[in-house]
């Protein structure tokens, strides 16, 4: 007879089991690297959510980009700010930022044709089906992003985007802009960061 315990336990593995299935089923098992999320970063990025307060309808996650790291490393922070719970991944930044591809973003540009990554809170809007497969339209709500829409700055996965291409190359790819994603993060990051959230880009 097995032991009160032993059941006990495998009782509660099991419904904990059957509970993620039921919370996430369409989220692949993917291992994430550890977060890279500097505390001042996170700092800027709370702030924005505060000052665009009255646009931002949900504030439950959102998304930094830490374009001061290389893009061979997971600088996109999904931050659950409920319970404090951060998930990095590899994201990329545009052409127009890293022209020599680098893999260092050298500057912002919000100038339409730069094909340049623009830094700012931007607030997720719908989602679509384009030329990239499912994507996600931006708006932005600074100064230094408030052409994002319509430069077709948006959320899409990329082929170029993951950790093969850092193995082989040392680095990701290049956007023309977009915040690209390899196409195994796509649907967290679609499902997790849905309308009306907070996606805040920095530098520094």
């Amino acid at each position: 007879m097995m032991k009160r315990r032993t059941i006990l336990k495998t009782g509660l593995v099991g419904l904990g089991t059957g509970l993620g299935a039921l919370l996430s089923p369409a989220l692949p098992a993917v291992a994430k690297a550890p977060s890279l999320l500097h505390p001042k970063l996170l700092a800027k990025a709370k702030a924005a959510l505060e000052a665009h307060d009255t646009t931002i309808v949900h504030k439950d996650i959102i998304g930094i980009a830490d374009y001061a790291l290389h893009s061979a490393k997971p600088r996109f922070h999904l931050v659950n700010l409920m319970n404090g719970r951060t998930t990095s991944l590899l994201v990329a930044h545009g052409k127009g930022s890293d022209k020599k591809h680098t893999g260092w973003l050298q500057q912002f540009s919000n100038v339409p044709g730069s094909e340049a990554s623009s830094g700012g809170s931007y607030m997720t809007a719908e989602a679509y089906v384009g030329k990239h497969g499912r994507s996600r339209r931006l708006t932005g709500l600074d100064p230094s992003n408030d052409l994002a829409y319509q430069r077709a700055i948006v959320i899409h996965g990329a082929w170029y985007v993951d950790n093969k291409m850092v193995s082989q190359h040392g680095k990701i790819g290049r956007s023309q802009g977009c915040f690209a994603f390899s196409e195994t993060d796509l649907q967290e990051i679609l499902q997790r960061l849905g309308t009306g959230r907070l996606l805040y880009a920095d530098k520094g």
